[in-house]
């Protein structure tokens, strides 16, 4: 059995899906980002960076327990376990890994960006916003040159890498993009998007999510709460 530590977000949703699509049985626990429970010594013991998801496998790879944290590092384990959504052969398996790395290093933080001064920054500051618009609508045409040739992220097959990025595009009209103007994209958003493991993965606590309340909430997740020494 798997216990996953997460939340609704991009990032726990990767992993809601993952474990819906590889059917793999599984244990939420909701960490509510908001209420700072990511700042509880018990999730930092498997969390250290503070962020979710964090999981820990019963049944790990020598027969005792793992614990893991950092959403890439729990696909690429979930692949292995389960020997699916990542390629067999060398090459294939690192087509899949160099998307998955996209995901991690350029769609995940920068579409951060984007939503965080777009949608929650107590100011408007325009350079902000400007910068990260123009850098999401660069990776969305990045995404879509790459869909234009092939079916997904990886290649021709769905992998972790595309169980990573979607989740991260569900909110491209509070990015400040037009999906219209990205038709290979447009197509594979919708292809997963009709994928029913997806569907039951982004459900997974999503009547727990809700707006930022008010100034402590917001200070628990963008504030001075995050920057404490623990």
């Amino acid at each position: 059995m798997i216990d996953l530590y997460t939340w609704p977000t991009p990032n726990g949703q990767k992993l809601h899906i993952m474990l819906e699509e590889c059917a793999l049985p599984y244990r939420v626990h909701a960490i509510d980002i908001g209420a700072g429970d990511q700042f509880k010594p018990e999730f930092l013991k498997i969390s250290p960076n503070n962020k979710i998801p964090a999981m820990v496998d019963g049944e790990g790879p020598d027969g005792k327990p793992i614990a893991l944290f950092e959403s890439g590092a729990m696909l690429i384990y979930l692949a292995a376990k389960t020997g699916r959504f990542m390629p067999e052969d060398v090459r294939g398996k690192y087509e899949v890994l160099q998307w998955l790395m996209f995901q991690m290093a350029s769609v995940g933080p920068m579409l951060g960006q984007a939503h965080h001064f777009r949608m929650y920054a107590p100011e408007k500051i325009e350079y902000a916003i400007t910068r990260y618009t123009n850098e999401a609508r660069r990776l969305y045409q990045v995404m879509d040159k790459r869909l234009a040739k092939h079916a997904y992220l990886g290649g021709e097959e769905y992998t972790i890498a595309d169980i990573a990025t979607w989740p991260w595009t569900r909110s491209w009209k509070n990015q400040g993009i037009e999906i219209d103007e990205y038709p290979h994209f447009k197509r594979w958003f919708e292809a997963i998007d009709g994928r029913a493991a997806v569907q039951r993965g982004i459900g997974v606590l999503a009547a727990s999510r809700r707006p930022i309340a008010g100034d402590k909430e917001r200070d628990i997740l963008f504030g001075a709460t995050q920057y404490q020494k623990r």
